[in-house]
């Protein structure tokens, strides 16, 4: 199956993953300097560029911000739970992995999956139902994350909790209800971050599993904060945590 990659970070990207491109078209005209290098890196990898109208590259779009450039690529492959647990023990780190239960807004994963590469993620776990997977609009707004993230696509979110706990992996949801503080908890060691639905958060399965809940405090009036804004929070006060004595 063929997927597109719209715009010119996902698109450099891509190509400095070495992703499959079968195929690039850029709008006519388009002579900046970022297409300019997607051009000279196409040309080194000897992939097809074709020149259309932007009217062209609007049609096929299916974010709206295509930024004159899209690429035909197979469609993403999905990583498996061992490729990621994997990932920290060749590196001899500890595990920094991230479980969403029904995330549902391909904007709040690809959102997630940005921050996740930039605190060092080892991969993210969603469940093959009542999820977002990884879509042209996922790969767009993760702004190229999306070639260095793994995401492992499972049937039963709770069996995976259970099989990350064997592996001597802490299990910490976000909730508002949560026993502390999220700057309060110890988030050292081998941690799963579980972010929740955008609307009724954690499943109760997967709640009665984490070892531990925690709350980002609020004093405002909204009672609660975006999926990926939350999921943001958290991340990089595990980041804090591990690296601010480093």
């Amino acid at each position: 199956m063929q997927d597109i990659i719209e715009g010119r970070n996902p698109v450099i990207e891509a190509l400095k993953a070495e992703r499959e491109i079968d195929k690039l078209i850029i709008a006519k005209g388009a002579r900046e300097g970022s297409i300019n290098k997607i051009v000279a890196m196409a040309k080194e990898q000897k992939i097809i560029i074709q020149y259309v109208d932007r009217q062209k590259l609007n049609e096929i779009s299916k974010t709206n911000n295509h930024q004159g450039v899209i690429a035909y690529v197979a469609s993403y492959t999905y990583s498996t739970v061992e490729d990621i647990l994997a990932r920290p023990k060749k590196n001899n780190e500890d595990a920094f992995i991230l479980i969403l239960d029904e995330i549902m807004d391909p904007h709040n994963l690809g959102s997630i999956m940005r921050t996740a590469d930039a605190v060092g993620v080892h991969g993210i776990i969603i469940p093959k139902r009542r999820s977002v997977g990884l879509t042209a609009t996922v790969a767009k707004t993760s702004a190229g994350a999306i070639e260095h993230v793994p995401v492992a696509r499972v049937p039963n979110i709770p069996q995976v909790v259970e099989k990350l706990k064997k592996e001597g992996i802490w299990i910490v949801g976000a909730d508002m209800d949560g026993e502390i503080e999220h700057f309060n908890q110890d988030l050292t060691g081998n941690i799963a971050l579980v972010i929740g639905n955008e609307g009724k958060g954690i499943g109760r399965l997967v709640k009665e599993k984490c070892d531990f809940l925690v709350q980002i405090p609020m004093i405002g009036k909204v009672s609660s904060l975006n999926a990926s804004v939350a999921a943001a929070t958290l991340m990089y006060e595990v980041y804090r945590q591990r690296y601010s004595n480093k």
